[in-house]
């Protein structure tokens, strides 16, 4: 049984997944501000955590911060905020994820089966190649860690993803809409930028090296993204 910890203010959005996700049998925990989600985040061990952005004491922001210092638990975000900039901070603080408030419990229900299905295909998927190695660049998919010139890199899981999927492929355009399918694992309700805004923060650590890289992320334009090693 899959824990779920739900970490919101609201009396009634708590009730709501409470119904919807037992419903589904998952083990439901729940926070009423960011301390007691830090707090339960480490005692309960979840393996998915459902963050609101205004939190009481702590923001999500905060709260996703501090739990991304030491646990890569998938961190979907809850925001009553329609706004690009609350959307890419909680991404760039590690966040999978983000749902805007309003939202059809279902489609939460939705997004916590795919994302449970990607980490569970990833850890039990032994078979497959596990690491890739270019001119300097390690990316361990079971370790969940990318080194460059033998520095580890920290790497949000799906930032780590995007990259594993591109750099499996090199020399393969992926669209938006297929990047979403295959690392988020559903048919996206959101748009496309959430890829452009991981694909700016893969670039940007990727490129970090004080030596010369021999691959890269390009875009090509109207279409998508590719990984090419020269």
């Amino acid at each position: 049984m899959s824990k779920i910890l739900v970490a919101d203010d609201d009396p009634n959005v708590i009730e709501l997944l409470k119904i919807y996700l037992q419903k589904e049998g998952y083990e439901v925990f729940f926070a009423e501000n960011g301390r007691e989600a830090v707090d339960k985040a480490n005692s309960t061990k979840p393996d998915l955590i459902v963050l609101d952005l205004m939190m009481p004491e702590i923001d999500g922001l905060e709260v996703c911060r501090q739990i991304r210092m030491h646990s890569r638990v998938p961190i979907i975000m809850l925001t009553a905020k329609d706004e690009d900039m609350d959307k890419i901070l909680g991404l760039e603080m590690g966040a999978d994820d983000y749902i805007t408030k309003p939202f059809n419990p279902r489609e939460v229900v939705a997004r916590i089966k795919a994302v449970l299905r990607r980490v569970s295909d990833i850890s039990t998927d032994s078979g497959k190649q596990q690491v890739l190695k270019y001119n300097g660049l390690e990316i361990n998919i079971m370790d969940f860690t990318v080194k460059l010139q033998g520095r580890e890199i920290p790497f949000t899981p799906k930032e780590l993803e995007l990259l594993w999927l591109l750099a499996s492929n090199p020399g393969r355009v992926y669209t938006r809409e297929q990047l979403l399918e295959k690392v988020w694992g559903y048919d996206y309700f959101g748009d496309s930028r959430t890829v452009d805004t991981h694909i700016k923060r893969i670039r940007k650590k990727i490129g970090s090296a004080e030596e010369s890289t021999s691959f890269d992320i390009k875009t090509v334009w109207g279409v998508g993204y590719k990984f090419e090693v020269s």
